[in-house]
């Protein structure tokens, strides 16, 4: 009688060894087969990813596609400028659309187009250009962080001066002049462009 209880238990302890087992391999051809598809999944997100990033323009590119922009193009080219805003950057750029420009005195786009005004042209532009990529969200915490005002380095050299009048970022040029943002976080692969309504003097 002994003996047979032995046999019967012996059995049931293989039996249970085996269905453990195999229920191990599966277990584990499982995780197998599913490590394999995220591995071969991986490699497509991140050529998309990769892809998505070659198909954003500079931000001279991006500019050149806005027709909002025509004008700083212009301005961009005949001060020799597009080879450093379509370096690597990262660059945030405060971008005057055309009718920035038409609040200008007659003439005075005109002037600065000009060879002999390049100089000229190169200060006002690079005013608008800061060293860095700064979203809109940067924007307002700084101001945020400090007491109501940020000052704004720029490329130029001179700065700027960034606050809040209600919800909207005012921009403070160095002659006391106030432009508007009126379109944030247009996204380029070297940097930002934020649209202003006025065009900052140094």
């Amino acid at each position: 009688m002994k003996n047979t209880i032995f046999m019967m238990l012996a059995i049931i302890g293989l039996t249970t060894t085996v269905a453990c087992g195999s229920n191990g391999k599966k277990e584990k051809a499982k995780t197998e087969v599913e490590t394999e598809e995220i591995s071969q999944v991986a490699p497509d997100i991140k050529e998309e990813v990769v892809s998505q990033e070659k198909e954003l323009g500079t931000i001279v590119g991006v500019a050149a596609g806005n027709e909002n922009f025509t004008t700083l193009v212009a301005a961009v080219k005949a001060a020799g400028l597009v080879e450093t805003l379509n370096g690597t950057g990262p660059f945030t750029v405060f971008a005057p659309v055309n009718a920035a420009f038409e609040k200008l005195p007659e003439g005075t786009v005109d002037g600065l187009l000009k060879p002999e005004s390049k100089e000229q042209l190169t200060g006002i532009l690079t005013y608008h250009v800061v060293s860095g990529k700064f979203v809109a969200a940067d924007v307002v915490k700084a101001i945020s962080d400090n007491n109501g005002s940020f000052v704004i380095p720029t490329v130029q050299g001179s700065s700027i001066t960034a606050s809040l009048d209600g919800e909207n970022v005012i921009l403070t040029d160095a002659k006391g002049g106030t432009s508007k943002i009126i379109m944030t976080d247009v996204a380029a692969s070297n940097g930002v462009i934020h649209a202003i309504d006025t065009v900052v003097m140094p």
